[in-house]
């Protein structure tokens, strides 16, 4: 079943954000199995991160919990708030994403 993680980061933490980066695309990298689509969500100019998004396949909002806790962003306290919801597939068209 899918799951989103839907988080928002806290005000001034881009710095820890950055020093934090690559650590964070490491463990996406390690999480291949279950991660669907993954990003930053960003200011409507896109030159500032404001939170993340990841939509995970997994069996449960238990583990769904345990990759976003696993995530080095939430370990070094970049996100004010989380919200993990489930959710259906109802369309599905990756090559719209092309180019994006």
């Amino acid at each position: 079943m899918l799951w989103i993680v839907s988080c928002t980061d806290k005000p001034n933490t881009a710095a820890i954000r950055d020093s934090v980066l690559q650590p964070h695309r490491d463990y996406l990298g390690s999480q291949k199995k279950i991660l669907v689509l993954a990003g930053a969500t960003q200011t409507d100019d896109g030159n500032t991160a404001i939170g993340s998004l990841f939509v995970l396949n997994v069996n449960s909002r238990a583990e769904a919990k345990a990759f976003s806790d696993g995530d080095p962003f939430t370990q070094k306290g970049v996100f004010a708030n989380i919200t993990i919801t489930r959710m259906r597939k109802g369309q599905w068209n990756p090559d719209a994403a092309e180019g994006s």
